[in-house]
């Protein structure tokens, strides 16, 4: 019987030892998978492809105190791009996106409006194929693409948009206030499928960037409550029309991160047929600075986003990485408060032109802000179409501006008052009369006028952070020797901002933004009625400028505006109604491996991918 059952007994056993090789080799094969993902990776999705790591060339052990010196560190995959950002994923959104810059950043690699802009800040088509405006500016015409798929393969069309701007406008809408009361104003109407039309109460010349917000897709969100809209799952499951769609999502260390590939139904398009060899976007986040910094080190990211420039020196001696740097759409200024009664001067156009001649702006900036920003001589941002690189501001000379100071009056006349002829009158019956008094009765004379001399001393209002306050100590210690006494008021943020909208201040140290629009209209800045209630905190009042500003927001042809804007710069270096000082810059570091990086003017952070589909990698078989 033993000898009937032998063969198949022996089998058996070689079938059992076969297949606990079998599940060895597995075991072994899977954790070298799981070596390449980092430590407490939690899928959200499906499975998550190996993480890349980058090289690092030159090792850093004084970046932060975790980092120690890294090695046997991969290359950067081929296709594949890991980027850092710092903060968190909430809703990927455009409807809500452009209140968290992270997920601005990643939607907006997925989602796309109706224009863009290109690398002067011009407004070019984008899901549109067109648009028309009125002689009047007041009405335009939308004609839409008929080649765009969502990223599910349903075609794009005016419903969409139609439902986009709805959900903005609806009274419920969760998001931009400003947004919101905005598209409020402005009349929308079908005309079909891929055609609208939009009437304006008032010519706006940036309103085609107005539309380069990006669109959603009704099919999937129509019916949804508008309120409950920031809940939708949607918000982390997006779907859009963009050259990237979402892949999966995952958890490192509790930190939600994401993964985006090339939309196959962009790949279809005139636009997506070529380039896109970055097939594969990582987005990792970290909550501080710190601990992207460190991964950039170790080669857990190829590139970080929005690293504040003062951090750079951190990276001394690593070889193999890039910095590119831009001005972000913002300018900062000192400005007066023209509305001060106590300190009527603040608004001498004479005063301006001494101050703008006698203060080193240079020196200050430098000093205070290093290479953290770059020097301003217009209110409009470099880079852009409307740009005036001609426009300086007076040569500093500090004889020159004494000269200029002696022609403005620190005195203000003041009347002496005078008593009424019935109060005279009460106060010579009041007076013991002489025996022998033959005077006349008393005449009541005209007041004299009196002059006080007013004080040369004023505040600099600023936040309470130490870059802004060195460089109100920088601009006080120069005032000084123009013979003012400057003291510096550094507030927080809240109180800052509290006291901007009050004019409770004498001068500011201000930004004033243009995001997240590349169109120049400073006329929210400086225009006189923005005084009351927008952000021309200091009540700038200045005719001509007044007047080029209203010209430049309602001309829509281009050539005319830009002129409109050159002249608009031209003045206010003249007339220099506040001090420019300066432009933050945004900085971007990345593994100098990879080529074809191209960033233009920026309106928001997310334009430095504006070029990504000719981004690609130089690697060596040996990297």
């Amino acid at each position: 019987m033993l000898k009937t059952l032998r063969l198949p007994l022996l089998a058996l056993l070689f079938s059992i030892m076969l297949l606990g090789l079998a599940v060895i080799l597995r075991f072994t094969e899977d954790s070298n998978e799981d070596a390449s993902i980092p430590e407490n990776a939690t899928q959200q999705t499906s499975v998550v492809d190996a993480l890349p790591e980058s090289t690092v060339a030159t090792p850093i052990t004084t970046l932060v105190p975790t980092l120690r010196p890294v090695s046997n560190v991969l290359p950067p995959i081929a296709g594949q791009l890991t980027e850092g950002l710092v903060g968190n994923i909430n809703k990927l959104n455009p409807l809500f996106a452009g209140l968290n810059p992270v997920d601005q950043d990643i939607s907006s690699l997925i989602f796309e409006g109706l224009t863009t802009t290109n690398d002067f800040g011009e407004v070019v088509p984008d899901l549109a194929e067109r648009w028309e405006v009125s002689r009047d500016g007041l009405e335009y015409v939308f004609v839409l693409r008929r080649d765009v798929l969502w990223h599910d393969g349903l075609p794009f069309t005016s419903a969409d948009v139609a439902y986009t701007i709805n959900v903005i406008r609806d009274a419920s809408y969760q998001g931009d206030a400003a947004l919101k009361a905005f598209w409020r104003t402005v009349e929308m109407t079908i005309i079909d499928d891929y055609t609208l039309r939009f009437r304006l109460v008032q010519p706006l010349a940036l309103f085609p960037e107005m539309l380069k917000m990006g669109i959603v897709p009704a099919h999937v969100l129509e019916g949804y409550p508008v309120d409950q809209l920031e809940h939708h799952p949607f918000n982390l499951d997006p779907i859009g029309t963009g050259p990237y769609q979402v892949e999966e999502l995952y958890a490192i260390d509790g930190q939600l991160s994401i993964s985006l590939r090339v939309a196959p139904v962009y790949r279809q398009r005139p636009e997506g047929q070529t380039g896109f060899q970055i097939d594969r976007i990582l987005f990792r986040t970290y909550e501080t600075t710190e601990e992207a910094l460190a991964a950039l080190v170790r080669g857990e990211i190829n590139s970080l986003g929005r690293l504040e420039p003062s951090r750079l020196t951190s990276l001394n001696g690593i070889t193999n990485l890039t910095v590119y740097s831009r001005p972000l759409p913002s300018v900062g200024v000192l400005i007066y408060n023209w509305q001060r009664d106590d300190i009527p001067y603040l608004s001498n156009s004479r005063l301006h032109l001494a101050f703008a001649k006698g203060i080193n702006r240079e020196e200050a900036v430098l000093k205070a802000l290093g290479g953290q920003v770059i020097l301003a001589n217009s209110p409009l941002i470099p880079g852009s179409w409307a740009y005036d690189g001609t426009a300086r501001y007076p040569t500093y000379d500090v004889e020159a501006a004494r000269e200029t100071l002696s022609t403005v009056s620190f005195e203000i006349a003041v009347e002496t008052p005078v008593p009424s002829p019935d109060e005279v009158i009460e106060q010579q019956s009041t007076e013991t009369p002489s025996e022998t008094s033959t005077e006349s009765p008393t005449v009541v004379e005209s007041p004299t006028p009196q002059t006080i001399s007013l004080r040369r001393n004023f505040t600099i209002l600023v936040i309470n952070e130490p870059e802004y306050e060195a460089l109100a100590d920088a601009l006080a210690q120069q005032f000084s020797a123009l013979d003012f006494s400057v003291e510096v008021e550094a507030v927080d943020e809240e109180l800052y901002f509290q006291r901007l909208k009050a004019g409770d201040f004498d001068t500011a140290i201000v930004e004033y933004s243009f995001a997240p629009y590349a169109d120049p209209d400073p006329y929210a800045f400086w225009h006189s009625s923005q005084a009351e209630d927008g952000v021309n905190y200091g009540g700038v009042n200045d005719a001509r400028l007044n007047e080029l500003m209203e010209r430049g927001r309602r001309e829509h042809l281009g050539g005319v505006r830009a002129q409109i804007y050159r002249d608009f710069q031209q003045v206010f270096v003249e007339r220099v109604p506040a001090l420019i000082l300066y432009y933050p810059l945004y900085t971007y570091v990345i593994d100098s491996r990879l080529d074809g990086i191209k960033i233009g003017f920026l309106s928001t952070p997310a334009d430095r991918f504006r070029h990504i589909q000719d981004w690609t990698w130089q690697l060596s078989t040996n990297s």
